[in-house]
C-alpha cells in the first residue's frame, strides 16, 4: 500500500461516504434545478471530486420528457451534492427517480475492493458525535484538523445492488456511520425509469436503530473506480415532500 498525505488518505477512505469537506467544490454548468411546483427555490448542486480519483461527467439533459442529470462514469467517482439544514421534525418523504443503461457485473456492495454502484442517493445527517466509536472519533478529529469540519454523524445511502435483496442493509467496512440500504436489485429494471418515494425517518430508524437528527445534505453519486468499469445513468430531480396523511 502506498503512503498518502493525510488529506488524500482521508479522501480515499471516505470516497464512498459523501464527506463534503474533502471535495473540490465547483458549481456544475447548467445547474440541476427542481421542477416546477416544488416548494423550494431552484438551487445549484455542486460537483464533489476526490484527490487521486478520476471524476465522472455530469450533464443536465431532458430524457423521455423529464429533466434529468446524466452521468458517465469510466473507472471514476464523483458526486453532485447539495448542502441543506432540514430539522428532524421536518423530515418527510423523499421522492426521486433513476435509470441505468446497465449494471456493473463485477460490483459487490459487501466487498470493499468492489463496492461500486451505478446509482446512489445519499443523505447526510447531524447527531450526537459523543456517541462515536473510538475509531470514528479519531476520523472526525482528523477531518476537523485537515478541513475544519467534522465528519457527518450518519450517512444513509440508497443503492442498486446486483443481487442483494431489496431491504438489505450493508454497513460500510470503513466506518459504522455509513450504511447502505438496497432499494433496487438485479437487472430487471435496467433501461427503465425507476420511481422511488421513501419515508426518510422510517428508513433511518430501520438502518441505524435510532431517530434521525437534522438532514445536512443530499447527493447523487455513481462510482466505477474500484471495479474499473463503465456505466451510464440518469437521475431525475430530488424532491422533499410532507408525508401523505390518511
Amino acid at each position: 500500500m502506498k503512503f498518502l498525505p493525510v488529506a488524500g488518505l482521508l479522501a480515499l477512505l471516505l470516497a464512498g461516504c459523501a464527506q463534503w469537506p474533502l471535495a473540490h467544490r465547483g458549481v456544475v454548468d447548467n445547474a440541476w434545478t427542481q421542477p416546477a411546483g416544488d416548494n423550494e427555490p431552484p438551487a445549484a448542486w455542486q460537483h464533489q471530486t476526490f484527490p487521486g480519483k478520476r471524476k465522472n461527467t455530469y450533464q443536465f439533459v431532458w430524457r423521455e420528457g423529464r429533466p434529468a442529470m446524466a452521468v458517465a462514469s469510466d473507472q471514476s467517482i464523483s458526486a453532485l451534492r447539495k448542502v441543506m439544514m432540514r430539522p428532524a421534525a421536518d423530515l418527510g418523504q423523499l421522492r426521486f427517480s433513476w435509470k441505468v443503461a446497465a449494471l456493473l457485473p463485477e460490483a459487490d456492495l459487501q466487498q470493499a475492493s468492489r463496492e461500486d454502484s451505478p446509482v446512489r442517493l445519499v443523505l447526510v445527517f447531524d447527531g450526537d458525535r459523543s456517541r462515536f466509536s473510538a475509531r470514528d472519533a479519531m476520523l472526525s478529529e482528523l477531518a476537523r484538523a485537515v478541513t475544519g469540519e467534522e465528519l457527518p454523524y450518519a450517512t444513509l445511502m440508497y443503492v442498486w445492488s446486483n443481487e442483494l435483496p431489496v431491504g438489505t442493509v450493508v454497513p460500510s467496512r470503513r466506518t459504522d456511520r455509513i450504511r447502505k440500504l438496497v432499494i433496487e436489485s438485479g437487472p430487471a429494471g435496467v433501461n427503465r425509469w425507476q420511481e422511488h418515494a421513501r419515508d426518510i425517518r422510517a428508513d433511518y430508524e430501520q438502518v441505524f436503530g435510532e431517530p434521525p437528527g437534522a438532514l445536512m445534505g443530499v447527493a447523487i453519486m455513481t462510482d466505477t473506480d474500484n471495479t474499473g468499469g463503465s456505466v451510464r445513468a440518469w437521475y431525475g430531480p430530488v424532491q422533499f415532500r410532507p408525508l401523505a396523511r390518511p
